[in-house]
């Protein structure tokens, strides 16, 4: 029954940030949408900063389950990037409310608590994990450190994101100015990053008649 509850109160919470924005959640809208009396609301979340916190979770979580599901089957590091840049803006995109939350810092006052900081690090250090195995294996090339190189990526993620949620949301992801864009971020890293293009590049360079002493 209280997991009933606080589910419904974190639905609740979700449609006023959407409605209103989500530094705008009343904690007394939120408890007359589950018919609770506001003092009551207290009994499952002791303060409105404890309602972000678990909203902040359940974006977290929720962002994990789009990496996890789309990372599925994927043979190259490439594929992986592509990916990543894509399931973020469809998660900003359906889930805008989670997006802002989780990903950008909409509350003034709010920090979210050491263990959802917890979850957001280990989710967003995938990147940086799997970074660092194609580098090991010699697929990758960056030219910064591996963590410089996970927070380029994380970067050119959001900014190509909150531009296209900015500039033209109901748009399908590949299409608009920045919805389009994916393609040519994954192919501009690669163009920097990938050894075999840099070898590729240096032989086209070279031509057949120079000199190879």
């Amino acid at each position: 029954m209280r997991r009933e509850m606080e589910t419904a109160i974190l639905n609740a919470a979700r449609a006023v940030m959407r409605e209103r924005g989500v530094a705008a959640l009343s904690l007394r809208e939120v408890a007359r949408r589950v018919h609770l009396r506001a003092p009551s609301l207290y009994a499952y979340f002791p303060s409105k900063n404890a309602l972000y916190d678990a909203l902040f979770l359940l974006g977290i979580h929720r962002y994990g389950v789009y990496k996890d599901h789309s990372a599925q089957r994927l043979d190259t590091f490439w594929d992986y990037l592509h990916v990543w840049l894509t399931t973020y803006m469809q998660f900003a995109q359906e889930h805008p409310d989670l997006y802002q939350l989780a990903f950008e810092r909409p509350v003034p006052g709010f920090t979210p608590s050491e263990e959802s900081m917890a979850e957001s690090q280990r989710l967003l250090g995938k990147v940086e994990q799997v970074l660092d195995e194609a580098v090991h294996q010699g697929l990758v090339l960056p030219q910064v450190s591996v963590s410089q190189g996970r927070d380029l990526i994380i970067a050119m993620s959001h900014g190509l994101t909150s531009q296209h949620m900015a500039n033209e949301p109901d748009l399908p992801i590949g299409s608009g100015r920045f919805g389009s864009l994916i393609p040519a971020a994954v192919d501009l890293l690669r163009a920097a990053w990938d050894p075999s293009r840099a070898l590729n590049q240096g032989t086209s360079d070279a031509g057949p008649d120079s000199d190879a002493s």
